[in-house]
């Protein structure tokens, strides 16, 4: 892969980056710690505790995801770094610009893809 093109793509993963840390300083409450938010959030006025632990569970679910996003998005820029990157982790081939530019911080290409999460149970084949 070209440095240019590599240079695309750490824009592209920076600029993702930079977009997920602000989901998390949002969910986690702007620029106070979690545990201020999750104490704000614990002082429910209305005594709807059902309905607050559904939003603690969301947010809690929300958050998880974006720090996993968090990483993969890191460990793209690692394989810049390394120049590894758009090498498919699993069989070494290079994974396609498309599939990149889809999805930017992907380890594999999409036959390694698939058989990775059929693996994992994630997908059901068709019968």
């Amino acid at each position: 892969m070209s440095a240019n093109t590599t240079d695309n793509f750490a824009q592209q993963l920076q600029q993702m980056r930079t977009s997920v840390i602000e989901q998390l300083r949002a969910q986690r409450g702007g620029k106070i710690g979690r545990a201020e938010a999750a104490a704000d959030r614990h002082d429910v006025q209305s005594g709807d505790w059902a309905q607050f632990d559904g939003e603690r569970d969301l947010a809690m679910a929300i958050d998880q995801r974006e720090t996993e996003e968090l990483k993969a998005i890191d460990e793209a820029l690692r394989r810049i770094a390394a120049g590894s990157y758009g090498e498919c982790t699993d069989c070494g081939i290079d994974i396609p610009p498309a599939r990149l530019h889809a999805s930017p911080a992907t380890l594999r290409c999409l036959n390694c893809q698939e058989r990775a999460e059929r693996a994992s149970g994630e997908i059901h084949p068709t019968l």
